[in-house]
């Protein structure tokens, strides 16, 4: 984690969970993290697996501007980063675990910005499978947010918090176009389900 906001709702949530693998959605207060209620997210499990936006942050709005509660969050995604996320978000939810995930976005005419994703799992009225506590922090503000929508989000790495080992995802072609062919992210995304070190990255660098 690289961002000061994001490590500050991990460790909030770390604290609320103690010895737990997740705390309740009601322990969640507000006022505890006001400082950064504008990059956070509640989404919800459903079962078409499309998680849709709860609770959203003004800064996700003004990514896209646009009111994203009650979207999915998987459409928020380039259309073939969709099955990775979704596979993601539910290792979150079957694994009871962290995941951070580097992501890019921006204008169709603008280079990309870097986003840091964090997803959180968390309980609501005792259920292990209903709530997941997210947040997505740009690396810096460009000039165009809230003036002009991104198109889309593009995957670009992910790591399961706690773990090491390593793995390739293809990078976006809006990102780098000399980027070589690799896994697909849906597979590798799969396979972090079960497996329990497994650490994913995008060589060449973030975008600026």
């Amino acid at each position: 984690m690289r961002q000061a906001a994001t490590q500050e709702l991990y460790s909030y949530w770390n604290q609320l969970r103690g010895a737990r693998l997740s705390p309740e959605r009601d322990e969640i207060d507000p006022t505890a993290i006001r400082h950064i209620l504008a990059d956070t997210m509640i989404l919800e499990v459903d079962q078409r697996g499309q998680f849709p936006v709860r609770i959203s942050g003004t800064r996700l709005n003004a990514l896209f501007m646009d009111e994203q509660k009650g979207r999915p969050f998987v459409e928020l995604f380039a259309p073939e980063d969709r099955a990775a996320a979704a596979q993601m978000i539910e290792a979150v939810i079957e694994g009871v675990r962290p995941v951070v995930a580097g992501l890019a976005a921006g204008p169709a005419d603008e280079r990309p910005i870097h986003l840091e994703l964090l997803l959180l799992p968390l309980r609501h009225h005792g259920k292990t499978h209903a709530r997941v506590l997210g947040m997505l922090t740009p690396a810096a503000l460009p000039a165009w947010l809230g003036l002009r929508p991104a198109e889309e989000l593009n995957l670009v790495a992910m790591r399961f918090i706690g773990e090491e080992q390593a793995a390739i995802l293809p990078l976006p072609p809006a990102c780098d176009e000399t980027a070589r062919p690799g896994d697909l992210p849906a597979k590798l995304a799969r396979n972090a389900k079960t497996r329990r070190r497994s650490f994913f990255l995008i060589p060449g660098g973030r975008p600026d």
